[in-house]
């Protein structure tokens, strides 16, 4: 059973033993899939260029290092699509595009 805790306004609110997964929003979705992602490709991440919500938990676009030149515009990047469940569990990912970190969008 949830317990009552006072607040400090004096407010009684509800505490749950553990995060539920509808507290676990898009913020927390985005960092376990470039934590999934690195361990599996073996990339750095370089940021998250996409997170919506699908029926069975999350859907991530992580955008990856995958091979580094001099100059830096010419390395090449990739984006991934990363699907999680509820819990944050790794379902499938794939490459959906490769590009070159100077090229602009089409």
């Amino acid at each position: 059973m949830a317990e009552k805790q006072r607040t400090r306004t004096g407010h009684a609110k509800k505490a749950t033993a553990s995060r539920s997964s509808s507290r676990r929003g898009p913020e927390h979705a985005a960092r376990v899939a470039c934590q999934s992602l690195e361990r599996l490709i073996g990339h750095p991440s370089e940021g998250v260029s996409a997170v919506r919500r699908s029926e069975d938990g999350w859907c991530v676009v992580v955008d990856v290092l995958e091979v580094e030149r001099i100059p830096d515009t010419t390395s090449l990047l990739a984006s991934y699509e990363v699907q999680l469940d509820e819990d944050g569990e790794l379902l499938e990912y794939s490459r959906v595009r490769r590009y070159r970190r100077g090229a602009a969008d089409e």
